[in-house]
């Protein structure tokens, strides 16, 4: 017996996006998809999401540093000006500890490198630029404060400190830390697997020569490099024809993965059929639309094992088919291009996310200058494909002529999306915009 479709659920974008990070936090909560470490190696490291705490073999610094080029002073010795010192010597970066004065005096100065120990006896280092050497003796014409331009041993961080926790996405200067304590290996977690699913009689694979009406399947790939900049692995399933017991084989077999996102097949068309496939498995639906443009019809939910679709697969194991795990998240994005692209960043990107292990963070919109004049319908938020130009502070912003979500040469040449409220029928040029880069 057919099952319909589920109630729609139309939520705000805000109401879906909490909706989604609702989800996320529970993911890393209760270990639905308990993560799995591997060790590799620092470099092999970038990118990865940190699967232990990284600490320091140290005080960092380990010895008071000198932060300019200068002269180490008693910062008392300098409340006269000008003031001459006696220079007793000199300490470079890296300087061997028994080349290093055991202690300076007063009215004595020693010469000092940026990254050089600062010797026992001063509290300061004056800049080179207001001193002046002849022989031995060093004219200073500028006082300093107590601890200008040093650095105290262990001001950064002390020996056992946690410098990087668990959860963290590894950026440049991550590694550059991780380096710096002796980190040559990391654990981190294993990338985990996203199903993609294409559906649609009108899609066809890339290599293949489309028929007058037909299309190459560009949503696959997009949703590929997207996954994989977020440090998942894609798993691209064949394409989804628009036959409902197919349908449902291709999802039953994407819902083995951590997550799975579908693209088309979510709209309100005869042959729009994810829904009912999806409700015949006893999805449970979050939601099944978002006032947004592009993406309104956006699916999120989760499916799998114990469903009533299970006793219908009973023979799934002789015809190939393999029973799905524990309850699988999913995404149904639209098929359009541009839809499909920015939903994944306004939804699924959070879910994929957490199922790396890393900790949550928050969605964040810069903001520039508009260019040019907008004018849309109000009702929906919109997120438009952009250019972000200019120079340096001088930034703006200008919507990219395009001919609708399906337009994919339109979003190659953007570089961001203007983010127009809901209520916003007219912006004029020179107002501030908020902008979500790509």
């Amino acid at each position: 017996m057919s099952v319909p479709p589920p109630k729609p659920i139309v939520l705000t974008f805000e109401d879906a996006r909490r909706a989604v990070e609702e989800q996320a936090a529970l993911i890393r909560a209760n270990n639905v998809r308990p993560l799995r470490a591997e060790s590799v190696d620092l470099l092999a490291a970038a990118g990865r999401v940190l699967a232990e705490p990284v600490l320091a073999d140290r005080d960092i610094p380990p010895f008071p540093r000198s932060t300019r080029d200068g002269y180490a002073v008693r910062s008392a010795d300098l409340s006269e000006l000008p003031a001459t010192l006696e220079m007793i010597g000199e300490i470079k970066a890296g300087e061997k500890l028994d080349r290093i004065p055991p202690a300076i005096g007063s009215r004595q100065t020693v010469a000092i490198m940026t990254g050089a120990p600062v010797p026992t006896g001063p509290d300061a280092v004056v800049m080179v630029e207001y001193t002046s050497q002849r022989g031995k003796q060093v004219e200073i014409t500028r006082a300093v404060a107590p601890g200008e331009n040093i650095v105290p041993r262990g001001a950064e961080a002390r020996a056992g400190t946690t410098l990087l926790d668990r959860g963290l996405r590894l950026n440049e200067a991550a590694i550059a830390l991780a380096a710096s304590v002796g980190k040559s290996r990391l654990q981190v977690y294993a990338r985990h697997r996203v199903a993609v699913l294409t559906t649609g009689d009108e899609i066809v694979d890339i290599d293949a020569t489309p028929g007058p009406t037909q299309i190459r399947n560009s949503n696959s790939y997009s949703l590929a490099a997207q996954i994989r900049r977020a440090g998942g692995e894609p798993v691209l399933l064949p394409v989804a024809p628009d036959e409902l017991q197919r349908l449902r084989r291709l999802i039953e077999e994407g819902l083995n993965s951590d997550l799975l996102l579908m693209t088309g097949g979510v709209s309100m068309g005869r042959y729009d059929l994810v829904e009912q496939a999806l409700s015949e498995m006893n999805a449970d639906f979050f939601f099944t639309g978002a006032k947004i443009q592009p993406g309104r019809p956006v699916v999120f939910g989760k499916c799998g094992a114990g469903t009533p679709f299970d006793k219908l697969r009973a023979g799934s194991a002789r015809d190939g088919v393999s029973t799905p795990r524990a309850r699988t998240y999913f995404f149904g994005l639209p098929g359009n291009p541009v839809s499909t692209m920015v939903t994944f960043e306004l939804f699924a990107r959070p879910m994929l996310e957490a199922l790396a292990g890393e900790s949550p963070r928050k969605l964040i919109f810069l903001h520039a200058r508009l260019k040019k004049e907008i004018r849309v319908k109000t009702g929906l938020k919109r997120f438009l494909p952009a250019i972000l130009s200019g120079e340096f502070e001088h930034s703006e912003v200008e919507l990219v002529a395009w001919q609708g979500s399906g337009d994919i040469a339109a979003i190659a040449r953007a570089n961001c999306y203007i983010v127009i409220p809901p209520d916003r029928e007219c912006i004029a040029a020179g107002e501030w915009v908020a902008v979500m880069m790509r």
